[in-house]
């Protein structure tokens, strides 16, 4: 009874085991390749359970979804001769799982599958642009002339890609220093002229302003003349008004201004005999000489 049961327990093991190696589920995300020792048998595209000859059949699943690569950074020569380090990507799908399994097999192969042909492409249609073309609004036409390009290339493994993009574009290092360098040596030319500019700019209006100090000052002198001689002739003229008018207050006030001239100051000492004509007036208001 006990070796019945025992032996029962092994079947139902072992239709159990057969059972799980017989059925097998493809998921929403997924397609498959049922192989047979081996060899493609069927493609599975649709989601569901199903049904394979244990230890003979196998299966190998491979995503629907999008997937992602991300290339090493590569060189690239543009046509106005400028070198670029270029940094880009692209997303793709398996959309022909049994052609992917006979020229690929695992997804793992793909970057080595991939990269030269995107590389290749970037190189080509990148080759045929210049850096002000890749800046401006042909951007995205460039990108889909790549896309189309990588496209073309991977069809034989069973591949599509739906998108390639270019991350980040730089100039070398040595080229950037260069251009650094020119940039400074330009910045610097550019002050130099600059300051040159405003010097002689600086230069012209002190030497106008010099020009125009001179003519001011030679006006200005010029009217003081003007005005000085036309006091000048005021004065004779009061000066002969009044001694037409009066001669006798004239001579007197003439006398009184030598005065005040003369022996204004304390520290004037005049050695004049009293009998001189300068001293006409101390004597009588008539200028007439006293008599002893």
């Amino acid at each position: 009874m006990n070796k019945l049961l025992i032996g029962l327990g092994a079947v139902i093991a072992v239709l159990i085991v057969i059972a799980s190696s017989s059925l097998f589920i493809v998921e929403q995300t997924q397609q498959a390749i049922v192989l047979f020792f081996g060899k493609p048998q069927e493609t599975i595209r649709e989601p569901g359970l199903y049904v394979k000859v244990p230890f003979a059949e196998e299966v190998v699943y491979y995503e629907k979804r999008v997937l992602d690569l991300d290339p090493p950074k590569e060189r690239m020569i543009l046509a106005d001769q400028k070198r670029l380090d270029v940094d880009s990507y692209a997303r793709y799908r398996i959309i022909d799982p049994l052609l992917f399994y006979q020229t690929t097999r695992r997804v793992s192969e793909v970057s080595g599958k991939l990269t030269p042909i995107i590389n290749s492409s970037l190189r080509r249609v990148l080759g045929n642009e210049t850096l002000l073309d890749i800046l401006s609004g042909k951007r995205a036409t460039i990108m889909v002339d790549i896309q189309k390009a990588v496209n073309d290339a991977v069809k034989r493994f069973g591949m599509e890609i739906v998108e390639v993009r270019v991350r980040r574009a730089d100039y070398p290092d040595e080229t950037r220093s260069n251009i650094e360098n020119r940039m400074k040596s330009e910045r610097e030319r550019e002050a130099k002229e600059f300051r040159a500019r405003g010097f002689e700019m600086a230069e012209g209006i002190r030497a106008d302003a010099g020009k125009q100090k001179i003519v001011i000052l030679a006006e200005a002198q010029k009217k003081a003349e003007t005005l000085r001689g036309e006091g000048d002739s005021q004065a004779i003229k009061i000066y002969a008004d009044a001694f037409n008018q009066d001669p006798e207050f004239f001579a007197f006030y003439r006398s009184m201004q030598a005065y005040r001239k003369s022996i204004g100051s304390e520290d004037t000492t005049l050695v004049i005999s009293p009998n001189s004509d300068f001293f006409r007036f101390f004597g009588d208001i008539t200028g007439k000489q006293a008599t002893k």
